[in-house]
């Protein structure tokens, strides 16, 4: 595994809340999608779920995954998975959009199925911005520090 950027301090303070071991696997998925683009943007958020989201700017609309941290689980999202090629049918989930592999351990998503799936979900994301981002590889919280 390659060395990846800090976690924020917003996010590291609520995900440090977290079981040990959904705190690994948050870890490595999260180490996951940075190896599979490195110049991502990470958007964090504190809404009913702890949320980093993988865009291609500094704008939600431009995202293509996240990992929703709930309270004993976590899953790998994909903004725009509803239209999205899944030969393999990895995805669930019911929404207009978003769909997810649900995660329990790595093998989940570090697999080529999966690996096949990201860059198809940042090819289409790509194709889907309405003007290139200047905003590369940067850690923005969307989370007020302290609640």
């Amino acid at each position: 595994m390659s060395a990846t950027r800090p976690i924020h301090p917003d996010f590291l303070a609520h995900l440090q809340r977290k079981d040990a071991d959904l705190i690994d696997l948050f870890l490595d998925a999260r180490q996951f999608l940075l190896e599979a683009h490195p110049g991502a943007n990470e958007l964090l958020y504190r809404t009913h779920a702890l949320t980093a989201v993988f865009s291609l700017s500094d704008r939600l609309g431009d995202a293509y995954c996240m990992l929703p941290i709930y309270t004993s689980h976590f899953n790998l999202g994909f903004n725009k998975g509803a239209l999205l090629p899944d030969p393999h049918k990895l995805l669930t989930g019911t929404g207009t959009l978003i769909r997810h592999i649900d995660v329990s351990a790595p093998g989940d998503y570090r697999n080529e199925r999966v690996t096949e799936l990201v860059r198809s979900a940042i090819e289409f994301a790509k194709s889907d911005m309405d003007k290139p981002s200047k905003a590369v590889g940067l850690t923005i919280s969307k989370i007020t520090p302290g609640k």
